[in-house]
């Protein structure tokens, strides 16, 4: 499960505030004679050429990536989460449900808070040779989210529809439709994570965010080493890959000038004949706390021992 839909907060706060100031008064300072005219040009000049190169470059069309191929097929499993806020405290308990039939697979991940709060996400997708996504349903409400949303992507025929709150507190439902790339990976970064060979270059994914409107950027995921775990006391190795979210356009460029980038997304896996998702850091909504989402095992109370 991975949340990215922050990066609306970049192109919303662009056109209003980029470049504007409010307090500061100008200040004429008069150049040496004969200087300023041609200053005055020359600092034109380059603001319009560094203008110019810098639209040219953001609106350059990127190539669609391709599907990430089937290296391990995915199985029926039952798998158990937690999440805990950035202090330690766990804060819900996450099922993560997974289901074959043929070649198409329904995973659903959900977390139910301590405050009653759900974050349930469903990803029906096909593993024939590689992995396409067909649709994706990720449902966000109750306390911990400041703005419920529901948003169902039809991969297959583009349509993306999201149900939100009004400020007049009414139920609003959109409708978009996109063209979708094959490589389109809502819901599915774990599964392309522990589907790339460790020695595989830094690897590109689309995916879908709601800004509030629906439009596609490009999740860039490098493999960044080795961390140490232990599983029951025993040393493991888990691969850490970093996630940095591309919006791409003019607002990819001038996102990280203002302080408005989404912020880097941490995954680790465990790797070897299967390799198996073990951690995720990032934030669960537009500029949330950094929350931290892992493997639980079962526990059972103490219990009296047979005859007593």
């Amino acid at each position: 499960m991975i949340y990215t839909n922050s990066v609306g907060r970049a192109l919303q706060y662009f056109p209003q505030h980029f470049g504007r100031t409010t307090h500061a008064k100008p200040v004429l300072v008069r150049p040496p004679y004969g200087l300023y005219p041609m200053k005055i040009f020359y600092v034109k000049h380059l603001r319009i050429c560094s203008l110019i190169l810098l639209l040219v470059w953001a609106l350059q069309p990127t190539a669609k990536a391709d599907p990430v191929p089937v290296r391990s097929v995915a199985g029926t499993i039952h798998g158990f989460l937690e999440l805990r806020s950035e202090d330690g405290q766990v804060v819900a308990s996450g099922d993560s449900i997974q289901v074959v039939h043929g070649d198409r697979v329904t995973s659903e991940t959900i977390f139910r808070f301590n405050d009653g709060s759900v974050d349930d996400e469903t990803t029906v997708y096909s593993q024939h040779r590689t992995f396409q996504l067909i649709s994706d349903h990720h449902i966000q409400k109750g306390p911990s989210f400041p703005h419920p949303t529901d948003v169902l992507i039809n991969a297959q025929t583009g349509e993306v529809i999201v149900h939100s709150t009004g400020k007049d507190g009414k139920e609003e439902v959109k409708t978009d439709h996109l063209d979708l790339p094959p490589d389109l990976a809502n819901g599915l970064v774990p599964v392309v994570l522990q589907n790339l060979p460790l020695n595989a270059p830094v690897t590109t994914v689309s995916m879908v965010v709601v800004t509030p409107k629906p439009r596609l950027v490009k999740l860039v995921i490098s493999n960044v080493g080795d961390d140490k775990c232990f599983v029951a006391g025993y040393s493991r190795k888990a691969i850490r890959y970093d996630i940095k979210i591309n919006l791409g356009g003019v607002a990819g460029v001038v996102a990280p000038i203002i302080g408005k980038a989404p912020p880097d997304i941490q995954i680790w896996t465990i790797g070897g004949d299967a390799t198996t998702f073990a951690r995720e850091r990032g934030p669960l909504y537009p500029e949330g706390p950094i929350m931290t989402i892992q493997l639980a095992s079962p526990t059972w109370p103490d219990t009296p021992k047979s005859g007593h």
